[in-house]
């Protein structure tokens, strides 16, 4: 078992950047793909690689789980496969957990909203407690805003012509700069069996953050349903913030 490593499921958008900056600081990384062709760029950045996919049932868990620490950054919401991937952790020497989810869990319900808010009946939420509850390992919940950064650019989220709903209702997104460095101070801080939201401090407005990103990609201001009822939330990460002693890279999304 390698004590110092770090399992991460899922070597996509997140998860590889993040394996990077881990093997960058020392740390050896196990990652996954569901794409056997892309075990070779994951060995070339020094990943050992293997190719996992939870919706089946004849993958190598032993020597994937082969270390203390597991990182899951997979976009399956299935509830059947998570418990098929629990049983396996259980088998495993992992004993800490990060899950990142997303601040999707929440309804739009027109306030400012923490960790204590209701949230939504969705799979999501039910895989959450899946692992919330489980007494075999601690596990932190990450709920990251929209993703953004690098070729995730909010000027092209819409396609052309898309009327964009709620111009008066807020943004709650996050940079991958942030989200890596978020994951990086849960395990250096040893911070466990909590659920955090991770979101930037600013909340512009659909209308003006829409906007100036369409003309930074040099596109026509994009057109609003101004019929559209006016419903929002607002992310607050003040409790990650404050445990983690935190400040956001990109905490002013008007000068991203």
């Amino acid at each position: 078992m390698n004590q110092h490593g770090i399992s991460i499921l899922g070597s996509g958008w997140l998860g590889k950047p993040l394996a990077e900056y881990f093997i960058k600081n020392g740390r050896k990384v196990n990652g996954t793909t569901t794409n056997p062709i892309k075990i070779v760029s994951l060995n070339e950045i020094k990943i050992n690689p293997f190719v996992i996919d939870i919706n089946k049932r004849n993958n190598d868990f032993k020597s994937f789980l082969k270390t203390k620490l597991l990182v899951i950054s997979i976009p399956s919401k299935n509830i059947e496969d998570f418990e098929y991937l629990i049983s396996e952790i259980e088998k495993s020497s992992i004993k800490k957990i990060i899950f990142i989810s997303s601040t999707s869990v929440y309804p739009l319900n027109n306030s400012i909203t923490t960790e204590d808010s209701p949230v939504r009946k969705t799979d999501l939420s039910k895989i959450e407690q899946l692992f919330r509850v489980n007494t075999n390992f601690k596990t932190t919940i990450i709920r990251f805003g929209g993703l953004i950064g690098f070729d995730r650019k909010p000027g092209k989220f819409f396609k052309k012509e898309t009327v964009i709903d709620r111009p008066k209702g807020y943004v709650n997104l996050i940079h991958r700069d942030d989200c890596i460095q978020i994951i990086n101070c849960i395990i250096k801080n040893n911070i466990w069996e909590e659920t955090l939201n991770a979101c930037s401090d600013s909340h512009p407005t659909r209308r003006d953050f829409y906007t100036k990103e369409f003309l930074k990609e040099g596109r026509k201001t994009p057109i609003f349903n101004e019929s559209s009822p006016n419903r929002y939330k607002i992310i607050s990460s003040n409790r990650l913030k404050l445990l983690l002693n935190y400040s956001f890279k990109y905490a002013n999304l008007m000068e991203y």
